[in-house]
């Protein structure tokens, strides 16, 4: 069984820090999910923006990915959390992508107000299995100080 790791990471790189630490435990390949126009500013003023996208439901343009999702049976996949939700990058992608018959772990990272996240990826995540969900949290000021401990995320990656 072939397993990949994907995720997308904004601002203080989180998710891509657990997403990380997941690859380098279970050497799985890893692809990151990308817009196609970055997003500029402040850290605040990107805050601003993934407020007003969420609330509108917004999708944004994605990058080829750079790995064929048939290719794997377990996707393990990773989103900070964006106003009690998925940023909108990832929601594009769940939704562009056929999750039938695959084993999917997701993984959040949030401060805090971890919301329904991780429900509603597996929404849209349509015929998947799902195993191992976690909740991954940082200090509330969007820093990147971890408050998960360390064993609990350990233990989790080695069920992985």
């Amino acid at each position: 069984m072939a397993s990949l790791i994907i995720y997308y990471s904004q601002a203080r790189g989180n998710t891509r820090r657990i997403a990380e630490m997941i690859r380098q435990a279970t050497n799985y390949d890893i692809a990151e999910i990308e817009t196609a126009f970055p997003y500029k500013g402040t850290y605040e003023e990107i805050v601003d923006q993934g407020k007003a996208e969420v609330s509108e439901g917004y999708m944004p343009e994605l990058r080829p990915l750079g790995k064929i999702l048939s290719g794997y049976d377990t996707v393990i996949i990773g989103t900070p959390t964006w106003w009690y939700t998925m940023a909108p990058a990832v929601r594009a992608f769940l939704t562009e992508n056929d999750f039938s018959g695959k084993t999917v772990v997701p993984f959040h990272t949030h401060g805090g107000w971890p919301g329904h996240t991780l429900d509603d990826m597996k929404a849209l995540c349509k015929g998947a299995s799902f195993k191992n969900e976690m909740s991954v949290q940082f200090d509330f000021e969007g820093g990147s100080t971890l408050i998960t401990p360390e064993d609990k995320l350990r233990d989790w990656i080695k069920k992985l």
